[in-house]
């Protein structure tokens, strides 16, 4: 299942988390995001729009929660919108490192169940397919996953392959453009909490927790290379690329998954920014999600034109 950009803000810290792929462990604080890449290979050109309300301006980007750190994407443009922002909203604020070792104890409630082990709710063939993979991606046999919840074992599998892949939670565009705000003393917002995101995959009914286990386990062979893909379609300002890759599939086949991770996320986004730009007090915000919530009909920008509110591409 192609999901790699809608995968929420908190899927980047379970590396750290849940004890895998310490490698892209949170290490000091980047200064911004120059900081990211002291070595630039990739000029990237990732879509930016604004949205001017009777009082608010808004600033929309679409962010990747993990990026190689040799992708140079603050442009010009997207400079000079987090320059003249008095605010920054992310899906969730409070990427520091105190902030995921303060979840750490919610993340194992929610994900664990020592009474049903993993193997027993899902099939035989899964387990199989969970324990080659484990041992191709370097983790802990599959008995260190028995304890965990079908949620919480997707989530980690989806995020060690792109570790691996060269992809860095640090370098993720939400974490970078948090830093890049409390340096300059901005107030950062979410619209969302790290508990709410979590409870999305938590509060699922067990059936299609192990439904999307199966489909991460049969995708992991082409998983690196579609993060890849959707990565390159991002760095041009592909948002039809995006929309196809990111959206189409989980509309088509997860249907439930589709309007609880996108459709509903984005209404909610939709109403917050709307009440923004009527707010006196608002002045320029900028606003980094998911690039797929700003991608496809169902998009934030789409539901923001029902709401009376043009966005122009400036980027």
């Amino acid at each position: 299942m192609r999901r790699r950009l809608v995968v929420l803000a908190v899927c980047g810290m379970l590396t750290g988390i849940s004890g895998y792929g310490q490698a892209a462990a949170p290490g000091p604080a980047a200064a911004g995001p120059a900081a990211a890449a002291s070595t630039i290979q990739t000029e990237a050109v990732p879509a930016l729009w604004k949205v001017k309300g009777v009082h608010g301006t808004v600033y929309l980007f679409g962010s990747v929660h993990v990026m190689k750190k040799d992708v140079h994407w603050e442009t010009a443009k997207v400079k000079d919108a987090l320059a003249s922002s008095d605010a920054l909203y992310l899906e969730i604020a409070g990427l520091d490192q105190d902030s995921v070792e303060a979840a750490r104890p919610e993340i194992m409630k929610l994900g664990s169940d020592q009474a049903h082990p993993l193997s027993t709710k899902i099939s035989k063939d899964d387990v199989a397919l969970l324990d080659a993979a484990v041992k191709t991606m370097g983790m802990p046999g599959e008995a260190a996953l028995e304890p965990m919840q079908p949620w919480l074992v997707y989530l980690t599998i989806s995020v060690v392959p792109m570790v691996k892949a060269g992809y860095d939670p640090n370098s993720g565009i939400d974490r970078l453009l948090e830093a890049e705000a409390k340096g300059e003393s901005k107030p950062v917002k979410g619209f969302e909490t790290m508990s709410e995101q979590m409870h999305y995959f938590s509060d699922m009914a067990m059936p299609l927790q192990v439904e999307m286990l199966h489909q991460a386990l049969v995708d992991l062979p082409k998983s690196a290379a579609e993060t890849d893909t959707m990565v390159g379609d991002w760095t041009k300002g592909d948002v039809e690329g995006i929309g196809k890759l990111e959206n189409d599939e989980m509309k088509t086949k997860y249907p439930e998954l589709y309007q609880k991770l996108l459709v509903e996320r984005n209404k909610r986004f939709a109403d917050t920014l709307a009440g923004v730009l009527k707010d006196p007090a608002t002045g320029t915000v900028f606003v980094a999600v998911g690039a797929a919530h700003l991608a496809g009909p169902d998009s934030v920008l789409k539901l923001l034109e029902a709401r009376g509110y043009s966005a122009v591409r400036v980027e």
